[in-house]
């Protein structure tokens, strides 16, 4: 499930790695930060290794979509995993594309395993 979790700036390099060791993060999404850059809010899937558990909003601005215009808060947080899962799916052409020459069973599976990777209930 995707989780909210704290990231102290301090710990960016153990969580991404470094210049050299760079970790392969793909499921980790920065949904705010303090105006100090000092910290932020991060989704995940994996908790790891620098990565905070969440405790509170006070403090941080939302900047995942700034467009949103929105206080961070439970609400918020849903939205955003709601959106991460939206555009983690094909095109309608994609899929469309994909049930014409694979089959419906083929697109159920293939939109099974991203419902999979990224559970947000």
């Amino acid at each position: 499930m995707i989780t909210l979790y704290a990231l102290l700036s301090a710990n960016s390099q153990l969580v991404f790695g470094g210049e050299e060791n760079s970790n392969n993060i793909t499921d980790l999404w920065v949904i705010a930060r303090k105006p100090d850059d000092s910290e932020f809010l991060v989704l995940s899937n994996t908790a790891y290794n620098g990565l905070d558990v969440f405790s509170s909003y006070d403090g941080f601005i939302f900047t995942y979509c700034q467009a949103w215009g929105l206080t961070i808060n439970d609400e918020v947080v849903e939205r955003v995993k709601r959106d991460i899962r939206a555009k983690a799916y094909p095109s309608i052409p994609e899929q469309l594309d994909m049930i014409y020459h694979n089959g419906l069973d083929s697109w159920k599976e293939a939109i099974a395993l991203i419902k999979a990777s990224l559970p947000i209930h």
